[in-house]
């Protein structure tokens, strides 16, 4: 069969170069992932190997759980052990990563502009909640969504569209798995949720066992947040479904 090919444009030679550095990071340091090749690299374009598959599925999660935990553990163990929440991380190979802490605060101030956050006091509950996850072992976070994920027939999990990489804290990036199948799919049910995080978990510890502490309160927190920041996606790009209960959010009780 002749080899397929996907080409993504971009506005500027900048971000080819760090959507490439970002692919080329993730294929050495989190290589529990599995990505799609990087074959050609463009002045505005970047080149992948083509994909045959299906987007996650809520049935996928406890295995993709597993997956982020293993990655996450084995991007710490490799090279992110003294990188700080708090600040833009410059890697030895040169790549900077944005810190957990700015890019959320400036996304939340957005949300209370937009309307998505009913006044200042829910804007300060959430910016204090922000600050209150901003601890502990530091992983990365590619943005874990449904369509993020492609599985092929064979079971295969590839790892796509991962040009925007920041700082975050262990578990964040699975907490925004979940929200984002709650808004494809619907309503997960508690034991569902309680069992990816176990496999989250597992796998972290695995390479280290202070890898392995989210507990569900704290991917609650995390949810809370991605309740606010993904609120103006609801009924856009493919989430359908909605947040039953959204804290501080407009319209919410």
């Amino acid at each position: 069969m002749r080899p397929r090919y996907f080409t993504k444009r971009y506005e500027t030679a900048a971000q080819v170069a760090s959507a490439a550095r970002h692919h080329a990071w993730l294929a050495e340091h989190a290589r529990p992932l599995r990505l799609p090749a990087l074959t050609v690299i463009g002045p505005t374009t970047l080149t992948y190997e083509w994909i045959d598959g299906r987007p996650a599925r809520t049935e996928d999660l406890p295995a993709l759980a597993g997956l982020l935990g293993d990655a996450h553990g084995a991007a710490w163990t490799s090279d992110l052990r003294p990188a700080a929440l708090n600040t833009p991380h410059r890697f030895r190979d040169g790549i900077v990563f944005g810190d957990y802490i700015g890019p959320r605060q400036t996304a939340l101030r957005r949300r209370l502009e937009q309307g998505y956050l009913l006044d200042h006091v829910a804007l300060h509950a959430m910016l204090t909640l922000l600050e209150k996850t901003a601890e502990g072992p530091t992983a990365f976070y590619k943005d874990s969504n449904p369509r993020n994920f492609i599985i092929t027939e064979v079971g295969d999990v590839y790892t796509v569209d991962t040009d925007d990489l920041t700082l975050a804290p262990m578990g964040y990036d699975l907490a925004k798995l979940i929200a984002t199948l709650v808004l494809t799919h619907g309503p997960l049910p508690a034991p569902a949720i309680d069992s990816a995080l176990h496999a989250y978990n597992k796998a972290a510890e695995r390479h280290d066992p202070r890898l392995g502490t989210t507990d569900r309160e704290r991917l609650d927190d995390f949810l809370a947040l991605h309740a606010v920041l993904t609120a103006p996606y609801a009924g856009r790009n493919g989430y359908h479904d909605s947040w039953t209960a959204r804290p501080c959010l407009r319209g919410s009780a």
